[in-house]
């Protein structure tokens, strides 16, 4: 055998061993093709447009929630200003109390026992029964 026929043999094999990989090839592309590919390109384009749609309601529903829970904000500190007005007031007032209290009680501090209302209530002094009238009959009657 000659050079040139030997080189001719071994580009035939490696002819052949193309056209074999090309037959997988076209038999793996074909399974790719058919029904995984085409069905998973089909379902991330269904997921993607319902993820888009989820995330648009989303952000709708954030958007009220953060309006509304601003205007709860508001009222609260609104509240808050309210309530430390009330406890300003409460706070005058309890002063006044205590002041009005103090000066009921006299300069040297003693307190009046009547002024006070825990203390215990004096009995007032009741006059005694008076004794029935006699009746005058009574002693003429024969009552010596």
């Amino acid at each position: 055998m000659t050079f040139a026929t030997m080189t001719n043999i071994a580009t035939m094999i490696l002819c052949i061993a193309v056209l074999i990989q090309t037959v997988r090839l076209m038999t793996m592309l074909a399974t790719v093709k058919g029904g995984a590919l085409t069905d998973m390109v089909k379902a991330l384009d269904v997921a993607t447009h319902e993820a888009r749609q989820v995330m648009a309601g989303l952000s709708a529903l954030l958007q009220g929630d953060v309006a509304q829970t601003s205007r709860t904000l508001i009222e609260g500190k609104t509240m808050v200003e309210e309530l430390t007005i009330m406890t300003g007031i409460a706070n005058a007032i309890a002063e006044r109390i205590v002041d009005a209290a103090s000066a009921s009680n006299g300069p040297a501090g003693h307190a009046d026992p009547q002024a006070d209302p825990r203390a215990e209530p004096q009995p007032e002094a009741m006059p005694a029964p008076a004794a029935p009238p006699r009746s005058r009959r009574g002693r003429a009657a024969g009552v010596a």
